[in-house]
Parts: structure tokens; C-alpha cells; sequence
């Protein structure tokens, strides 16, 4: 060989299995074959890899890692959060069909369900799903699904998923519920009867604000279902990401233990101070904790601006779950895209501000809020 030819080969050698720690990251765009032979061995089901796009170790092994999580037979993996919503809604609707959301469900969700979907002819009815009357009364005919989520963002309202199944089971509907706040430590959909789970790995999954990804899990028929969509459609998650998201579950139990704890201590030194008109934290999720994010609505007497120019070491960040404490603006980020109408109605304002509680000192925590809280009503 010369010198070319070398420089190609010299490092695609097999080499003999070596047993490592960890998953290896499978950071190819192709699996190659021996032989035609093996080649149609892939579509015949002897052979489970071809091209990332159709599936990778490292992604399969986060969805099944979520699915094991979650109690649930499958899992698929995607490229974001949203993603995986659009496949877990298109493994159940197709044109002509009808959906009853939450209306307080995440910005984006919210986007999708009124925009995207709508143009591929799928409607959707947004209802107010602490009144089961209205949940009902919002069921057509070709209704095939309810969703909403476990813990609603921004302003933590806690589900109540035995009667999302039970009226699933009654009108033979399909449900699906977005775990992200909750995740798997808090809650477990599957476990109660949800047909289809779904997650941002973005947030607590993935923990360390490094890794955009989702996971949707659920019964076998419609996960496989849903991972044609991801295939089809080219919503693959890449090998690395999956790896990163696959490190980050190995510490979301810890995580999410310390930074609920952070949260419960600091919501409630929060209710204390008088720059805060209201607090929004769960009374009650689940006995390992009730949430890492804590909501407030700044009191009239302050300046918002003010507060979040005093944060200092806790940072302005358009989404959440890091282990770091940042704070973010739903009126000019995650709520965005709602019409005025619907922001009116969930209360969503210049004063809504979302925090996500990070693994630092409680103690510093506090101090920082406080600080930030008195320099407002000082402005």
C-alpha cells in the first residue's frame, strides 16, 4: 500500500472486544457488511444496524435505559423533546383526527399542537384539565387522544393521571403524558395506565445543560410506530448525545433528591418576602420529593427588571434542569409563541418567573433570591 492508501486503512482495523466500563460511543454514520448476504440479513431482521439515521447502540440504549425507568416495554429516542412529543402524537393521530390537550401544556407543545399538526389537518381542543366535566365535554367522535403533563410548566400543577386513564379507558382513547418536571424518580405514568410517556432528555435525563434529546416510551405497538416516524422523518438523535444522555441518568436519582430538597427549602423562604406575591411549588408529587422547579410571580411594589439584573451568579436561561440554579422568562421564552387570550387565562405575565433549582448550597441559594428580591422593592 502506499501512502494514501494507508492513511484510509490504518485505523479501521477490527480489533478484539475490550471490556469496557462503559458504553462506547458508536459515533458512525454507517455499519458495514461482510457480504451482500449480510446486507439483507439488516431487512430481514438478522442484523439490527444499517445507518444511524434507522438506529444506533448508543440511542437504543437511551430509550431502553428511560423505558426501564419508566416501568414501560420500549422506548425510542430523538433529537429533542419536541421530537419525541411529534412522534409519540403521530404514532396515534393522522389526518382528520382530534386531540384534547391541557391548555397550561409547555409553550412549544402548545405551538405544535395549534399550528403544526393543525396544518397536517389533526385538531386539537385546549381544555382545563382540573375540571374532568370540561375534559368530557371537549371529546369528539374522532377524538383518539388526551395529553398533558405530569407537572405543568410553568406553574407545577400536579396532574391527576387516574382520571386521564380512566376517561382514556372509557371513550377507548389513547393518553400521553409529558414526565419531564417529574421525571421517573417522581412519577411514573406508565405504571398508572398511560399508554405513551415522553421527556425532554434536554432537562433532567440529560442534567448538564449539554445535550439537546428526547424519549418517548410506552406500549411496544405504538413505540414502534413512533420510531418510524423518528426514522422517516429524520428526527435521530446523534451517537454522542445519546452517550451524554446516557452518562447523565446514571445521577439523575441524586440530582434530583438534592436539588427537590433545594427547591422545598427555598419555595419556602420565598412565601416570606415581601417581593414575592405568589409561590408555586407542589404540595405534594411523590414521597422521594415534589419538584426542582419552583415558580413566583414578583409583587406589583417591585421592579422585575431590577430582580433579574441582581441575580448575579444565577443566570437568565430559556430552559431548565441543569445543576446549576438559572431562572427564566416564560413571557419572553417557553410561553412565547401563546396567544395573548391564553396568556391572560394560565396568568402568564412580566412578573411569571420559572426557577430551576440547581445542587448548590440551599443557604446560597436564598441569599441570592433574597438579595435580588429587596433590590426590586428598593428600585
Amino acid at each position: 500500500m502506499d501512502f494514501h492508501t494507508k492513511s484510509v486503512h490504518s485505523t479501521s482495523k477490527e480489533r478484539e472486544p475490550i471490556k469496557s466500563k462503559t458504553s462506547p460511543i458508536y459515533q458512525t454514520s454507517v455499519f458495514r457488511f461482510d457480504s451482500l448476504d449480510e446486507l439483507e440479513g439488516f431487512y430481514e431482521g438478522k442484523s439490527p444496524y444499517l445507518y444511524t439515521r434507522t438506529g444506533n447502540p448508543n440511542t437504543d440504549e437511551l430509550g431502553t435505559a428511560v423505558a426501564q425507568l419508566e416501568g414501560a416495554p420500549a422506548g425510542v429516542a430523538a433529537s429533542s423533546g419536541l421530537s419525541a412529543i411529534l412522534a409519540g402524537f403521530l404514532s396515534v393521530v393522522q389526518s382528520g383526527d382530534h386531540i384534547v390537550a391541557a391548555d397550561d401544556v409547555y409553550g412549544g407543545t402548545y405551538h405544535m399542537l395549534n399550528h403544526e399538526l393543525k396544518s397536517m389537518g389533526v385538531e386539537t381542543t385546549f381544555v382545563d384539565f382540573r375540571h374532568e366535566k370540561e375534559v368530557r365535554e371537549a371529546i369528539k367522535p374522532n377524538t383518539k387522544l388526551l395529553f398533558s403533563e405530569s407537572i405543568s410548566n410553568p406553574f407545577l400543577r400536579v396532574e391527576d393521571l387516574e382520571m386521564v386513564v380512566a376517561l382514556g379507558k372509557e371513550f377507548g382513547l389513547k393518553t400521553m403524558i409529558d414526565n419531564t418536571f417529574a421525571t421517573p424518580l417522581l412519577l411514573k405514568p406508565y405504571q398508572l395506565g398511560v399508554n405513551l410517556v415522553v421527556h425532554s432528555a434536554t432537562k433532567y435525563i440529560g442534567g448538564h445543560s449539554d445535550v439537546s434529546a428526547g424519549v418517548l416510551t410506552g406500549d411496544e405497538e405504538l413505540i414502534q410506530k413512533a420510531r418510524e416516524k423518528v426514522v422517516n422523518y429524520g428526527m435521530n438523535l446523534s451517537p454522542f448525545e445519546a452517550w451524554l444522555a446516557c452518562r447523565g441518568i446514571k445521577t439523575l436519582a441524586l440530582r434530583m433528591e438534592r436539588q427537590s430538597s433545594n427547591a422545598e427549602a427555598l419555595a419556602n423562604a420565598l412565601e416570606k418576602h415581601d417581593g414575592v406575591k405568589t409561590v408555586y411549588y407542589p404540595k405534594e408529587v411523590s414521597p422521594e420529593g415534589k419538584g426542582a422547579i419552583v415558580t413566583i410571580e414578583l409583587s406589583e411594589k417591585g421592579n422585575h427588571r431590577t430582580f433579574f439584573d441582581a441575580l448575579d451568579w444565577i443566570k437568565i436561561v430559556p430552559s431548565l434542569a441543569g445543576v446549576e440554579t438559572t431562572v427564566s422568562y416564560p413571557l419572553g421564552t417557553s410561553h412565547r409563541a401563546l396567544p395573548p387570550e391564553a396568556l391572560e387565562k394560565l396568568g402568564i405575565n412580566e412578573r411569571v418567573v420559572r426557577i430551576s433549582v440547581g445542587i448548590e448550597g440551599a443557604n446560597d441559594i436564598i441569599a441570592q433570591f433574597e438579595k435580588a428580591l429587596d433590590a426590586a422593592l428598593e428600585a
